[in-house]
């Protein structure tokens, strides 16, 4: 199965999956509203604004697998995240990224190795993977990592369409 057949659903519970977005490079990214990591939102928001007309788009997942950090209904993610950071790139509905129950998406993102080489579980909210135009993972940065870091926006930069 390629990761454009994966069936996801929208934050308000509508069916995608990311053939939506073939044909775009994607940041996909598992983010939490009362995480230290949370103003992330801030340089997501930005690099959205900034590459969006130029086929990118970055991709929210929430998700409450660590220390609970996104305890939200879909309601209260939506509003916190337009009002507190205006966002304005799609969420998905809160899924686990880890463990027994890890979404399929993330079971095949994790499969991917960041620059020292390592796959595996996320360690933590706001972990990003950069999917280039052609629907391969060619990046994967851990959280502490911002979103406007050079090796960041040089992979978006590389992978977005011509």
């Amino acid at each position: 199965m390629s990761l454009y057949d994966i069936p996801l659903n929208t934050l308000t519970g509508e069916p995608v999956t990311l053939e939506a977005y073939r044909g775009k490079a994607v940041l996909v990214v598992n983010v939490a509203s009362k995480c230290g990591l949370t103003p992330q939102y801030a340089g997501l928001e930005q690099l959205q604004k900034s590459y969006a007309d130029r086929g990118f788009t970055v991709l929210g997942v929430p998700c409450n697998q660590f220390a609970g950090q996104e305890p939200g209904s879909a309601e209260e993610i939506r509003t916190f995240c337009s009002a507190s950071y205006g966002v304005t790139f799609p969420l998905l509905e809160k899924i686990e990224v880890n463990g027994d129950h890890r979404h399929p998406l993330y079971q095949a993102l994790t499969q991917v190795k960041d620059a020292d080489g390592e796959a595996g579980d996320i360690q933590w909210n706001f972990e990003k993977f950069v999917i280039s135009a052609q629907g391969e993972v060619v990046g994967r940065f851990r959280p502490r990592t911002e979103p406007d870091a050079p090796e960041v926006v040089a992979t978006i930069e590389a992978h977005l369409p011509t």
